[in-house]
């Protein structure tokens, strides 16, 4: 059995239009759901532009960073994600092996002590929703006001995302196959079926 902890996730986008559609029937299946405001940070390691120069094909492991400001003691959550598995292992669902920690004070100054550099940050707005293991994330992109760094509105023709992911970090066991994984991402698939295509991703 390998060692690694993966998040198993489907993926999906839609117009504002059917966002009142979608949101009905997502809250219809769901336990709770609240309003989600988060910062997203993505650095990369700080010789990332040279491997790319030596070897295109080596992507670097980027680190991230996440904060849900609507949380008054919200703590920096860092992750990171590794290639996901083949689609020839996994054809249904994005499998990826990730690990994360949470940071206590300044998680900026953590990432670079690591070795590693800012490559862009974004701010999502939407919701957030709990389904049994796993949590569903619909949100808008905002723009970064590049005076202030502060993120404005979302134009109300930007596309909603959405991601359809476990909760937690799971292990390849016995007890907890993937494979309850990949079907409770499935079962939201076909949950969505003619209103949202929702997808597996390499990213």
């Amino acid at each position: 059995m390998s060692s690694h902890v993966y998040e198993v996730a489907l993926f999906g986008e839609f117009f504002s239009k059917d966002l009142p559609a979608i949101l009905n029937r997502i809250t219809l299946h769901s336990e709770s759901a609240h309003q989600m405001h988060a910062r997203e940070i993505v650095f990369e390691p700080f010789d990332a532009h040279y491997a790319r120069e030596r070897d295109p094909t080596n992507e670097p492991v980027l680190l991230r960073a996440r904060k849900e400001l609507l949380e008054p003691n919200a703590k920096w959550l860092l992750y990171s994600y590794l290639k996901p598995e083949s689609v020839r292992v996994h054809p249904e669902a994005t499998v990826r092996p990730w690990s994360t920690c949470q940071v206590i004070g300044d998680a900026l100054s953590f990432a670079s002590a690591l070795g590693y550099v800012r490559r862009s940050q974004i701010y999502k707005r939407g919701y957030v929703f709990r389904r049994g293991t796993l949590v569903i994330q619909m949100f808008q992109q905002e723009n970064v006001d590049p005076k202030t760094q502060k993120p404005m509105p979302a134009h109300q023709d930007t596309l909603w995302e959405v991601e359809v992911k476990t909760a937690s970090p799971i292990r390849n066991t016995q007890e907890t196959p993937l494979s309850q994984s990949v079907d409770a991402v499935l079962a939201v698939q076909l949950l969505m079926k003619g209103l949202l295509d929702l997808r597996r991703q390499d990213v």
